[in-house]
């Protein structure tokens, strides 16, 4: 792994992203001894604001998030690193100044990793304006990019989007980040299931009667009305992140844990995804919006009563789908994803069902229904790893009960890492494992096009949902009357 020294050039470094996430990740990063000597941080906004007034920011917002307390020493660690220019990113002009800070500046590294913590509208502009200011040549030192979600609204904006930033940058500079697999759960999957050999031979259709993945949220869309009502929830977060953690269960062996293995197997299964088609959409997927309720004890509005959201709006807050896997290992088991805001609880979960057992041994005992067994992958905000079974109930009668087999802690802790620090180290370390290559983006996108191109002219009527419950009435998708969401960790 690469420790080289780098410099970290932050665009829209005063904004909600940078603020909330970035800096303290950096913070966390450094308190760890993790950031490569001589590494840079450079803020780069439109604000007027210099070094001083940045870094009385810096450490208003690093008192918020470090956990267990600021650390003083830290906070002053970090804050030599940092450096703040104005101007505007689009303009060559802008960044040729920033450019020649970093040639003139012979303390700061030649190794670039240019952040985009700014709207996706701004990507191939402010791409193409970092090439036209010679930023993107590698005679001096690596260059790297990362750039957030959503990679588009649907498949043809994906390739115009990959289009535009392959001009200047190649496919191994490219980092898509999904902060959803930099989530030490996420990635406990994968050593879950590749690091015990009795799972192996009963992950498959033979034994898992389906498998359920929720993500739900008890907040509503917050000051993100002009995105989300442009977006909905099954860009937002069905497309992205459920899709990603489908891929993680779904998956075969890789070779190695290398990227391109990993990813590989990825796109393997996205690329086995049955296609949904226009007329089966509504046997497939369903949408809904949530409507005024109460969220622990306090009354809250509508999405329509939301600000600035307009009141003939049919985006959707909650979408569910049923998708199957067209392969040797899960033929026919049903997949059942779905995501909602101002739901009953902040939760995301893997739920993985098994098949009943034959019932014939048991006839002829108080064991009338034999509990299926489950395991359950929680990622937040518990992590939580945990084994169904049946038990004998103690006493003279043959009668059973579920007991419960922790894998793992199911405890939220201050001790939990942010997934951005992980990705944050795996882009100084050229580490693309938990990061999106561009194939896997355009095969989630063509999931999932059929739905939007159906939901789009259906402009006249949504469901809705109380808020502060478990979503709406969407049983139809499942394929049989002994399936249901299961929504507590605890049954």
């Amino acid at each position: 792994m690469s420790h080289e020294p780098c410099t970290f050039i932050i665009f829209g470094a005063t904004g909600h992203l940078a603020r909330n996430k970035l800096l303290p990740a950096m913070y966390h990063l450094e308190e760890a001894e993790r950031l490569p000597d001589k590494t840079s941080i450079i803020g780069f906004t439109r604000q007027k604001i210099n070094d001083d007034a940045w870094n009385k920011q810096i450490d208003d917002i690093l008192d918020k998030h470090a956990r267990g307390g600021l650390n003083k020493d830290i906070s002053q660690k970090l804050r030599t690193r940092m450096h703040m220019l104005n101007g505007d990113m689009t303009d060559p002009a802008s960044l040729k100044i920033l450019k020649e800070y970093i040639d003139n500046n012979k303390s700061i590294s030649r190794n670039l990793i240019f952040y985009m913590a700014i709207p996706p509208t701004f990507y191939a502009r402010v791409a193409q304006a970092l090439s036209d200011a010679g930023l993107t040549n590698e005679e001096h030192g690596w260059c790297r990019i990362v750039i957030e979600k959503p990679f588009g609204y649907d498949t043809e904006s994906a390739m115009v989007l990959n289009e535009s930033m392959h001009k200047h940058f190649k496919e191994n500079q490219i980092f898509r980040i999904d902060h959803y697999l930099g989530k030490s759960m996420v990635q406990n999957v994968l050593v879950f299931r590749f690091a015990n050999l009795m799972l192996e031979p009963i992950w498959n259709r033979n034994h898992i009667d389906h498998i359920q993945i929720t993500h739900s949220e008890t907040q509503g869309i917050a000051d993100r009305a002009a995105y989300y009502d442009d977006a909905g929830a099954l860009r937002d977060m069905l497309q992205s992140h459920l899709l990603q953690m489908l891929t993680l269960v779904a998956m075969e062996p890789p070779a190695t844990l290398d990227a391109e293995s990993l990813r590989d197997e990825k796109v393997k299964v996205l690329k086995s995804i049955r296609p949904i088609t226009r007329r089966s959409v509504n046997a497939h997927a369903y949408r809904a919006q949530y409507a005024a309720g109460n969220i622990n004890g306090e009354k809250v509005t509508g999405y329509l009563s939301e600000q600035n959201i307009p009141d003939n709006s049919v985006t959707e807050t909650y979408a569910s789908l049923k998708l199957y896997i067209d392969n040797w290992r899960w033929r026919n088991v049903p997949f059942y994803l779905r995501t909602g805001k101002r739901m009953a609880k902040n939760s995301s979960v893997i739920s993985i069902r098994f098949k009943h057992p034959p019932q014939q041994l048991f006839r002829q005992t108080q064991i009338e229904q034999m509990e299926p067994n489950w395991i359950i992958l929680a990622i937040q905000p518990s992590e939580c790893l945990r084994i169904e079974l049946q038990v004998k109930k103690p006493g003279l009668e043959m009668d059973a009960h579920t007991t419960q087999l922790d894998a793992s802690y199911c405890a939220t802790g201050s001790t939990q890492l942010d997934a951005y620090e992980a990705l944050l180290l795996d882009v100084i370390e050229n580490d693309c494992s938990l990061f999106l290559r561009y194939d896997e983006i355009h095969h989630a996108w063509e999931t999932v096009d059929p739905i939007i191109k159906a939901w789009d002219t259906q402009q006249d009527y949504i469901h809705t949902y109380q808020s502060g419950s478990w979503g709406p009435d969407d049983s139809k998708l499942f394929d049989r009357e002994d399936q249901e969401w299961r929504n507590e960790i605890d049954n």
